[in-house]
């Protein structure tokens, strides 16, 4: 029986090979930011997902290709995230969790790990297809950003001019960017002290 263009034993296959695909990235998460990218083996990898290095092979044929990976499920996540954004959404907030996450991951690895996003940021600087990813990941969230800073209020959006939400944007990046520096170094910085800190800055940020 076909559904859909698909058999339903190759509807089951593929679903398989995601959630499959999925848990090798989410064990090599784990592994990069226990050993960092260089000293983590498949063989690590392959214990952390409890499954044989040969079939993480079919997946991946090297590291790098799952840092790749990682990048791009990352970045897919972050998209998600910032389209959530609406003229109501409490931001200071929406950063002390973020910093609290990055601080203490949870363990679906949702958010990229503080530690893992300076392995990675640390790997472009030798890697030129892994900067290259990074340079892609970062294009498609400042546009992003500029398009939820301009869109209307009544529709979500702060309506702010293109000029002005090109500023902004880079600033809420830099910010996001620098919490999760903050996290890797400091993962108990006192949370009151930030919100309080945020909330001095954040009104400016989103007025127009």
């Amino acid at each position: 029986m076909r559904k859909h263009g698909k058999s339903i034993e190759e509807t089951a296959l593929s679903r398989r090979a995601r959630e499959q695909r999925e848990r090798i990235l989410a064990a090599a998460q784990q592994c990069f930011v226990k050993y960092g990218f260089h000293a983590a083996s498949m063989a690590n990898i392959a214990e952390a997902a409890e499954m044989s290095a040969g079939l993480i092979y079919r997946y991946f044929p090297n590291k790098s290709a799952i840092v790749l990976a990682i990048i791009e499920r990352q970045t897919e996540i972050e998209l998600e995230d910032i389209r959530a954004l609406s003229a109501s959404t409490d931001f200071t907030e929406a950063l002390i969790e973020a910093f609290v996450i990055w601080s203490k991951p949870t363990p679906d690895m949702r958010m990229m790990n503080a530690a893992l996003f300076l392995e990675t940021s640390a790997e472009a600087t030798r890697d030129k297809q892994v900067a290259a990813a990074i340079h892609h990941a970062d294009d498609l969230c400042f546009a992003e950003f500029l398009a939820w800073l301009t869109r209307p209020r009544e529709e979500g959006g702060l309506g702010m001019t293109s000029a002005l939400s090109e500023r902004r944007s880079l600033v809420f990046l830099c910010i996001i960017e620098g919490l999760a520096v903050r996290a890797a170094r400091d993962p108990k910085m006192d949370l009151d002290l930030l919100r309080s800190a945020l909330a001095e800055v954040m009104p400016r940020l989103v007025a127009e």
